[in-house]
């Protein structure tokens, strides 16, 4: 699945050293540990940041490889349940010149909220303006809007703008390979004349790190999308897990409306993905876990995956309970 439009690693490779180059290795969660790795000791880089709240392992990987200055930038606003971007803006403007910038590609884990495109070219000038460097970490690509294209619309626009990057690519959740792991890490280079001397320095340090990864999963991906019967059949598959999921918040929404459920609640469905932020503090999410037998994560995320019309409703009877309670 390309993360670039029209264009393979092969023919990028061919096209004149201004034109960017792209590199892939496989495995899922390695990419977001050799990617890093490969930053911070062939081109000794220190500092990172995250968005703050970020999927969890984001820290102790980027730590795990080499970074000594962990940060963070905001991003979720609890009082207004959306992106802080004056904030994130403010933080990214700054940053050091080199560091290293997390950004989820699509379906921000674990909030739920993404950019605009608009928000995305006013990153990019921040990023552009600063040196940055952007690892993006796509997850969910096609499992967030349906549309491989649509969710991939953040990295394209940065490699358009002529940025050099890394991505993390994975297809655990995406192919329903949880197990299997699979996914890749691509860079994308201004110098094409380079592309291997990196590609083998990460092979490298794959070598000393798992050797030769099972190629198992990557066979699956790799006969999926390159089969027309059976790419239109995943395709299917994934607009009709994420239509359920908008679905599921539209149902979900819809119930806390109709119980007249205090504080706002559009945030729900305006989020995207997998989970979503729902806003409820530490004390009532005790109260669905120990009344209500719903298990969530302390800062209030829940996965929308679990939710369908069976369950909707009594969802939303707790979330009431749990809200009014105080």
């Amino acid at each position: 699945m390309r993360l670039l439009p029209c264009c393979s690693a092969m023919t990028v490779r061919r096209s004149a050293a201004s034109v960017p180059s792209v590199s892939s290795v496989c495995r899922e969660r390695g990419p977001c540990v050799w990617g890093p790795r490969f930053l911070a000791r062939i081109l000794n880089r220190t500092t990172f940041y995250y968005s703050k709240p970020t999927w969890e392992n984001h820290h102790k990987l980027f730590v795990y490889a080499g970074f000594t200055e962990p940060r963070t930038y905001r991003y979720w606003h609890q009082e207004q349940r959306g992106i802080d971007f004056p904030g994130m803006l403010e933080d990214l403007s700054n940053a050091p010149e080199g560091a290293v910038i997390i950004l989820h590609a699509c379906a921000h884990n674990p909030t739920g909220n993404d950019p605009t495109k608009d928000q995305w070219k006013q990153i990019a000038d921040v990023c552009e303006k600063r040196k940055l460097f952007p690892f993006f970490d796509s997850a969910y690509q096609g499992f967030a809007s349906g549309d491989p294209n649509r969710d991939a619309f953040a990295v394209r626009y940065f490699v358009e703008r002529g940025f050099e990057l890394f991505c993390s690519q994975s297809f655990a959740k995406n192919f329903g390979l949880y197990n299997e792991r699979i996914g890749n890490l691509t860079v994308v280079q201004k110098d094409a004349t380079t592309s291997a001397a990196v590609a083998s320095q990460i092979t490298l340090l794959v070598r000393g790190m798992y050797s030769n990864p099972p190629a198992f999963g990557s066979r699956i991906v790799s006969r999926v999308l390159n089969d027309k019967e059976l790419r239109a059949e995943w395709m299917e598959c994934i607009q009709t897990m994420s239509s359920r999921i908008i679905k599921m918040r539209k149902a979900l929404y819809d119930e806390l409306v109709a119980l007249k459920t205090p504080g706002t609640w559009e945030h729900i469905t305006q989020q995207i993905g997998m989970f979503s932020y729902t806003g409820l503090n530490e004390k009532q999410v005790q109260i669905l876990i120990k009344e209500f037998s719903i298990y969530l994560l302390k800062t209030g995320r829940i996965s929308m995956c679990g939710l369908n019309e069976g369950n909707v409703a009594y969802v939303a009877k707790a979330i009431h309970a749990a809200v009014t309670r105080e």
